[in-house]
């Protein structure tokens, strides 16, 4: 797939975070003084050994845990500085999110799981719901529970979950971690795909190489810190 060419103006600014967690009677340094940015449309992968942070990092950016210091923008308002309510009215707006572990609702049929940020923010769309069931190839299975599911089922269905409120940025976390290689590079192929339909910025963690090949950008951690950066041609 063609490179999206970063656009000039960041939508996403860390600056300098911080971030030490506890593990028993010892404070852990996590994240150190990290500073990233992610532009509008941009596909950036963030890759490093298990333990090196990059998942951490993720959540920081995607508002999903707050820094002990630092800062994180989207846009113009700045996510680190907003209480809960807010963050989640913005996350539920303007972020999409696919996790190794699928993360679907059991109780929701396809079709119900995909349509949930919607009708959470009070904005139904059964049009846009319906488009993306189809897309993922998932039509023969939109009154199915998860559990009636296959893995790469599931991913497909909560890549158009993330996707479906159109989305500035997507998060993904290991997005391909629990499949198989045909499911993982199906998974990985639709939401590349589905990301240039929208236009969203996209963030991945994951330890996959070619899926790094896919980005305009792949970022290194090592130690909590960023110790490599490459612009994909």
């Amino acid at each position: 797939m063609t490179a999206t060419v970063s656009s000039n103006k960041a939508l996403l600014t860390a600056a300098n975070l911080n971030k030490t967690v506890q593990v028993g009677e010892q404070s852990l340094a996590i994240i150190k003084d990290v500073s990233i940015h992610v532009d509008a449309g941009e596909f950036v992968v963030i890759m490093g050994k298990s333990g090196s942070g990059k998942s951490t990092l993720l959540g920081l950016l995607a508002a999903l845990d707050y820094p002990d210091s630092g800062s994180v923008k989207l846009g113009e308002q700045t996510l680190s500085a907003l209480g809960e309510d807010a963050l989640a009215a913005i996350r539920q707006r303007e972020m999409g999110f696919v996790f190794q572990s699928f993360h679907l609702l059991p109780t929701l049929t396809v079709a119900e799981n995909i349509a949930f940020p919607l009708d959470i923010a009070r904005r139904p769309d059964q049009v846009r719901v319906d488009e993306l069931i189809e897309a993922v190839g998932l039509g023969h299975r939109r009154d199915s529970l998860p559990n009636q599911l296959s893995g790469g089922e599931q991913q497909r269905t909560a890549v158009a979950r993330a996707l479906v409120s159109r989305p500035k940025i997507v998060f993904a976390d290991e997005p391909t971690g629990n499949l198989d290689e045909q499911n993982a590079d199906q998974v990985m192929q639709l939401l590349l795909d589905l990301r240039q339909q929208t236009g969203s910025a996209l963030v991945v963690v994951t330890h996959d190489p070619a899926l790094a090949e896919m980005a305009d950008r792949v970022i290194t951690m090592h130690d909590g810190v960023i110790n490599g950066s490459k612009v994909n041609g």
